[in-house]
């Protein structure tokens, strides 16, 4: 018996899926809505459908408008090559190369918003749907989407590729959804890799999103989902993983690689948890709670901020000083435990210039407890500066692995500004690395070592 649900693209009868997947996912569409009409036949009755894209490189010059639920979109790969490092790279050399663009199932958006335009005007894939239920239980899995360039900002860099902006958006879910999952795919140069609205019971897991303006962001709303086990870079423009108004958040197991804005910004976030990820970044303002954030765990994570070690990079940041502090919190009743905290860097690169470093900054809110957090502040080592940046893999590598000879950097271990109160603050710090107001706030110091004679 043969199943008429599933299909493939290479094998529809409407369009040329090489030069117009768009238009061919839509007329796949269009006949899963034709067939599927009952909603309650014996028990049953829209059951949907898988859509299959075979290994290749398929334009795309429609937007696939998806308002049906039950509907998985699956590859053969998600195909993902820095896009960064070849653009970075003498062209001349590319000839040389085993490959030049990404592969497995790979979609080449040749769509963008342009100026004034909405931006789900550049989403290779568009969900939305009105009414009753919402939308549910949509699957992107083992694909790549790739935006292919960015383009000149305007701001006189005079370095397109690394911009970070096109007007291009992988996928965008503008209404309501739930239990949609985001598995095993790969988005590069895109300005914008995911951003949903109202999410619920929403699955990000195991994708390579890289090499972005921005990764994922959650908007409007939503609650107990989860973005886990994902290696993901945001550009020095925007956010790797945002979130707005959600509750029941977890982030876990995840890769985030150097170069975003910030690793993790919430807004408006309350009873979420941040654990057992490893973040690394290049400029301050890692973990940032905005506005209204309340009851949120960031725990057993590891944050590394050093200085940019590949040329081509070292010109951008994110716009904010050191004493900004890597872990920027407002907000009441979020915890800070057990987390491994290493700044390394070194004095003439501090912004601005003479200042401590700060590294969990306490800006407003009441009930903060930040307890028990290790952290490692040493200047670079002398090799990282004189780095030779022939390889983007090797520079980044070797400014890991060069932890000796290093010596001691002056940090702010916790500060917690004048408009905060009654937080407390142990362990984390010794008496000479907290600034806190010890009459509104609660302190321990870190016990210190004797030193040796």
């Amino acid at each position: 018996m043969t199943c008429n649900n599933h299909y493939d693209v290479t094998q529809w009868h409407t369009g040329n899926p090489y030069s117009d997947i768009g238009e061919v996912i839509n007329s796949i569409i269009a006949d899963i809505k034709s067939r599927q009409t009952q909603t309650d036949s014996n028990s049953g009755g829209k059951p949907g459908a898988v859509i299959a894209i075979p290994p290749g490189d398929y334009h795309l010059t429609s937007q696939v408008v998806i308002d049906i639920s039950y509907l998985k979109i699956m590859g053969a790969g998600h195909g993902f090559t820095s896009s960064s490092i070849r653009f970075n790279a003498p062209e001349n050399e590319w000839p040389n190369w085993h490959e030049i663009w990404p592969g497995g199932s790979r979609i080449l958006v040749d769509i963008a918003a342009r100026n004034g335009e909405e931006e789900h005007r550049g989403a290779a894939f568009y969900v939305a749907r009105s009414g009753e239920p919402r939308v549910s239980s949509v699957e992107f899995s083992g694909f790549c989407i790739d935006g292919l360039h960015f383009v000149d900002d305007g701001l006189g860099h005079n370095d397109p590729e690394n911009s970070y902006v096109n007007g291009k958006t992988g996928i965008y879910i503008a209404t309501a959804q739930d239990s949609f999952r985001i598995t095993g795919m790969g988005f590069v140069y895109l300005e914008h890799g995911v951003t949903i609205y109202n999410a619920d019971a929403l699955s990000v897991h195991d994708n390579f999103i890289a090499e972005c303006g921005n990764c994922v962001e959650l908007r409007g709303a939503g609650q107990a989902s989860k973005i886990t086990d994902n290696l993901m870079g945001a550009g020095y423009k925007g956010y790797t993983i945002y979130a707005q108004n959600f509750g029941g958040l977890l982030i876990a197991a995840n890769n985030i690689f150097p170069r975003g804005k910030s690793s993790v910004h919430f807004s408006g976030v309350a009873r979420s948890s941040i654990t057992g990820n490893r973040f690394h970044s290049f400029y301050p303002g890692m973990v940032i709670f905005g506005e209204n954030c309340t009851e949120n765990l960031i725990s057993a994570n590891h944050l590394l901020r050093d200085r940019e070690p590949w040329p081509p990079m070292q010109g951008y940041d994110n716009g904010l000083d050191d004493t900004f502090g890597i872990i920027h919190l407002n907000g009441d009743s979020n915890s800070v435990i057990g987390n491994h905290i290493s700044e390394s860097t070194d004095t003439p690169f501090i912004t601005p210039p003479g200042a401590r470093p700060v590294i969990i900054h306490v800006v407003t809110g009441r009930g903060n407890y930040v307890a028990g957090n290790h952290i490692v502040a040493t200047r670079d080592a002398a090799d990282v500066q004189n780095a030779d940046a022939a390889s983007c893999f090797t520079t980044q590598v070797g400014a890991l692995l060069a932890t000796d000879p290093r010596t001691a950097l002056d940090v702010t271990a916790v500060l917690v500004a004048p408009a905060a109160s009654q937080n407390t603050v142990l362990d984390s710090g010794s008496e000479s690395q907290v600034i806190l107001d010890k009459s509104v706030n609660a302190f321990r110091a870190t016990p210190e070592p004797a030193q040796a004679f």
